[in-house]
């Protein structure tokens, strides 16, 4: 097993702080195996082994009609002493009313309580209702490609060289660790893209024209990266001979979001300072989501690298949005507490790269300002631009 020192970290860093701690990512980014290594270390840290409870509700042992009471006795029969419990929740959402039952656990229990899950009853209401201001949610992703060169040791290959392999077969760590072919990871990347599209989200919310639902995923794979809005999809559909209403895109969309399949990325006017709220951006989970339905193809990497370029940011900490300075674009304004960023994406220089910088050029004030390119020869700066390789700006501890 690999340690992810990240999300240990993290889960240290609010340890016995008397919240819920709520892991959500996609299927298969790893959320499981967080929780086995946060349970080696508190073993590690002197926790006694039957004062740390781990459940794991997609068992087959756990019937699928399991109410949240009995769940709430299920782990309190496991609590003998009035000793402090920590409880590790593995994919509480197949529970119904999960959230009553650790909410309970959390107000009648010496308790430090972490859960984990993969879709929409994780963002549900009735959250708010019973863990209002009493839960934090830790966002999981898929590897980082730091992570990526870790689960890849021993390689004789370079970073750079990882780096094709990574955008190429992206980040789930089963595939990581399998060192698999390009065809079998899409293989796998689509058995977890079936199980999230199936279980998560055609189920759970009774799409019956699965066709339908399935042609607006792809119309949102094919363009990534780029703006569009929900009316655009229903103006493509009709082109298509299709008919779904504007409301119903709005909907899928929202359904992937809560699945964690997209990301939304929002627009921010530097000018007024605010955030848009129009023409977003949505980015996949993972790059292999992409070449998994719609195949690999050489072309489409230059928009994958801002697809990778954006969950860095995010792993970094960062709030990110598309930049809107008057009729120019900046790929990239990431935001943490009082500091920000700016960030432009491109394949190659200089060819591509003039735009760019004359974009961030334009932007008046002393942040930090990169252009991301997988050129050979990016470094150092224009202008006080600094220019950097796709692979050192991934594994830069920070910016």
């Amino acid at each position: 097993m690999i340690v992810r020192p990240q999300y240990i970290d993290i889960l240290n860093t609010y340890r016995d702080v008397p919240l819920v701690k709520i892991l959500a990512g996609i299927r298969r980014c790893g959320k499981s195996t967080i929780l086995e290594m946060f349970k080696d270390n508190l073993t590690d840290s002197g926790v006694l082994a039957d004062h740390i409870i781990c459940m794991r509700y997609t068992s087959e042992e756990f019937a699928d009609d399991m109410t949240d009471k009995e769940m709430y006795h299920g782990i309190k029969e496991k609590m003998t002493d009035n000793g402090r419990y920590y409880l590790l929740l593995d994919e509480v959402q197949e529970i119904e009313g999960w959230e009553k039952a650790v909410n309970s656990l959390l107000e009648n229990a010496n308790t430090d309580i972490y859960v984990t899950g993969s879709n929409s009853k994780l963002m549900s209401s009735e959250i708010s209702t019973y863990l209002s201001g009493r839960y934090i949610t830790i966002p999981v992703y898929t590897l980082s490609f730091a992570e990526y060169l870790d689960f890849c040791k021993p390689n004789r290959l370079s970073a750079k060289e990882l780096l094709a392999d990574y955008m190429q077969t992206g980040g789930f760590p089963i595939v990581a660790l399998g060192n698999f072919k390009e065809r079998s990871a899409y293989q796998i990347v689509e058995g977890i893209y079936s199980s999230v599209i199936t279980n998560d989200i055609t189920r759970r919310h009774n799409i019956t024209n699965f066709d339908l639902f399935n042609r607006v995923v792809k119309y949102v794979v094919e363009n990534v990266g780029k703006t569009f809005s929900a009316n655009a999809i229903v103006k493509f559909l009709k082109n298509e001979g299709r008919s779904l209403s504007v409301e119903s895109v709005y909907n899928y969309l929202e359904w992937l979001e809560k699945a964690f399949v997209i990301y939304r990325c929002q627009r921010y006017d530097l000018q007024g300072k605010s955030v848009l709220k129009t023409q977003e951006k949505f980015y996949l989970a993972d790059p292999s989501l992409k070449y998994c339905i719609m195949g690999f193809n050489p072309k489409s990497i230059a928009a994958m690298l801002e697809n990778i370029v954006y969950f860095e940011l995010r792993r970094k900490g960062y709030d990110v949005y598309i930049g809107k300075n008057e009729n120019k674009e900046i790929d990239f304004v990431a935001v943490l507490r009082d500091e920000r960023i700016y960030v432009q994406v491109c394949r190659q220089l200089p060819e591509e790269s003039e735009r760019e910088i004359a974009n961030l050029l334009e932007i008046r004030d002393h942040y930090p300002k990169y252009v991301v390119t997988l050129d050979e020869f990016a470094g150092g700066n224009i202008n006080g631009i600094k220019i950097v390789h796709l692979a050192e700006f991934l594994l830069a501890a920070s910016y």
